[in-house]
């Protein structure tokens, strides 16, 4: 029996994540500068974190956050209305042979980076950490 490729413990392809990369600088400068036709969009600074695409290159998961993660919902409502143009766009600058479906979701990167960083700050895992030190340098 042939081995599946893309079995669920595999990480994502080289091409997955070269064309995901590709698709997230696109993203970044269309919304940038302003080019889509919606001025409540343009209106929003939207960072794009990451584009994580399906093995087939058809769906692509676009990680966004607004500008100090405020109006995240407003946010996502305003690219999945203009998710059409947003497509043509990513075709009109890059050659793939299908316009990836675009889903848009919150970046919850930055979050999880501020929790880790309350966590490492509590005076008990500071003394953890400290107590871990002291007993590898004897």
């Amino acid at each position: 029996m042939a081995k599946n490729r893309h079995s669920e413990g595999a990480g994502p392809s080289q091409r997955q994540l070269r064309v995901g990369e590709l698709i997230r600088r696109t993203l970044s400068a269309v919304l940038a500068r302003g080019d889509v036709h919606d001025p409540e969009l343009n209106a929003m600074s939207i960072t794009v974190g990451e584009v994580r695409t399906s093995p087939d290159l058809k769906i692509a998961t676009v990680y966004v956050m607004p500008l100090g993660g405020a109006r995240r919902e407003d946010a996502i409502q305003a690219l999945k209305r203009n998710r059409g143009e947003l497509r043509r766009e990513i075709m009109r600058e890059m050659t793939l042979k299908y316009a990836p479906d675009l889903r848009f979701v919150i970046d919850e990167t930055f979050d999880r980076m501020d929790e880790t960083r309350a966590l490492f700050a509590r005076e008990d895992v500071m003394r953890d950490i400290e107590g871990g030190e002291a007993e590898d340098h004897e």
